[in-house]
């Protein structure tokens, strides 16, 4: 089960307690990283840009349920659409 990202005007919301804040996510992500290796070895990712992204499980960090968080719409997302068209 796939569950879409938080974006402007969308948020995740547990349907069982109500949480809004505090999730658990798996998630896969295929990037592509510029590495830069100092003189000693260690690498150290300086630039990073992600080419794919599949959110695969969110869990409700407060009452542990993880088939009950939905994308909803923020309650001042028309708001805001207004603002910007006026």
């Amino acid at each position: 089960m796939s569950i879409e990202a938080p974006a402007e005007g969308r948020r995740w919301r547990c349907a069982q307690c109500g949480n809004l804040t505090r999730f658990d996510v798996v998630r896969t992500v295929r990037s592509r990283d510029y590495v830069h290796l100092d003189l000693a070895g260690e690498p150290r990712v300086e630039e990073s840009r992600v080419l794919e992204e599949t959110i695969e499980q969110v869990r409700c960090r407060w009452c542990g349920a993880d088939d009950a968080v939905q994308a909803v719409d923020r309650p001042d997302a028309g708001a805001a659409e207004s603002a910007a068209e006026g």
